[in-house]
């Protein structure tokens, strides 16, 4: 599988309406240019919008509940129906507990989705594994946003992940925490990882096409 880079658009300020909606435009054209699959995964209120302009749209998150008389659910009906093909699950910034994240890796696959599994370390990742998401994206906590990367940080997490995972032969292994330029991704791909997961970098970069390009090309 080529390397993927997926950027999660949080709930920015600048990531909202017509902003994140340029950065999902950015994301497409750089994804055409380069042959590099890249996901995005806007805001919950741009999701429909997004998926018109770009196929790799997933959202930042997913209720497992079923369609019905719920209110306040994020269903997985609902994301597929605005156009999503996926969803990440348990970012760090918006944590379930072990039997919500079976629910709905299990309610994305009967749905037909996609599932991103966000981890914290190692261990979590090979406990996790059992539900066989997608991916897995590994991401210490400590790292997430403050610009240093894993793959230069804490480098053994990424290689030492990847290879833990695929002895209980589970999914592809993403890393992401502060990953920002063209050589960290370089640097995680070389560690065996399947890909980047990344936010501020993306989001909050002056020239964000520049970025995308420069990090795609470090994986061709």
């Amino acid at each position: 599988m080529k390397p993927i880079i997926a950027l999660n658009l949080k709930s920015y300020p600048e990531s909202l309406g017509k902003g994140g909606l340029e950065l999902v435009r950015i994301a497409r054209e750089v994804s055409k240019e380069t042959g590099v699959r890249v996901i995005v995964a806007p805001q919950a209120v741009d999701l429909a919008a997004a998926a018109k302009m770009h196929r790799d749209i997933f959202a930042q998150h997913v209720d497992s509940q079923r369609q019905g008389a719920y209110t306040g659910w994020l269903t997985c009906e609902a994301i597929k129906s605005a156009g999503c093909i996926g969803s990440l699950v348990n970012h760090s910034e918006h944590r379930l507990s072990e039997e919500a994240i079976a629910a709905t890796i299990a309610r994305l696959k009967e749905a037909g989705l996609e599932s991103m599994l966000c981890t914290k370390d190692t261990q979590e990742s090979v406990r996790l594994a059992r539900y066989r998401p997608t991916f897995i994206a590994v991401e210490p906590p400590e790292l997430i946003g403050s610009g240093i990367s894993v793959s230069t940080a804490k480098p053994e997490v990424v290689s030492g992940t990847v290879e833990a995972v695929a002895r209980v032969k589970g999914p592809p292994v993403l890393c992401g925490a502060g990953v920002s330029t063209g050589s960290d991704v370089k640097k995680a791909i070389e560690l065996g990882a399947a890909g980047v997961l990344l936010a501020s970098a993306y989001v909050k970069a002056k020239n964000p096409r520049k970025l995308l390009a420069e990090m795609a090309a470090a994986i061709e």
